[in-house]
């Protein structure tokens, strides 16, 4: 399924927030920084991208159901995007 370039403006912003926490991380760890700090730097990383994950297939379910409403086929069935969601628990 193809997302719509606007519509994933957020989820891209997500994704490049977690690449800087990423990107602090390894600078941390090279630095020697204190665990918790590296630890607290990799949970942000973490969540960043729960969310744009969860982000993403929130955004390709709207996309089938307006998909739907228009009477047109979906590109995905709800079996797949229940599958979709799972993979991100």
């Amino acid at each position: 399924m193809q997302l719509d370039p606007v519509e994933i403006v957020p989820v891209l912003n997500r994704v490049k927030r977690a690449h800087g926490h990423l990107a602090k991380v390894v600078s941390m760890m090279e630095e020697g920084r204190d665990c918790e700090d590296i630890v607290t730097q990799y949970a942000a990383v973490l969540k960043a991208l729960e969310r744009a994950g969860f982000a993403l297939v929130a955004t390709g379910m709207r996309q089938c159901m307006a998909a739907e409403a228009n009477g047109e086929e979906p590109e995905m069935d709800a079996a797949k995007m229940e599958k979709l969601f799972l993979s991100l628990t």
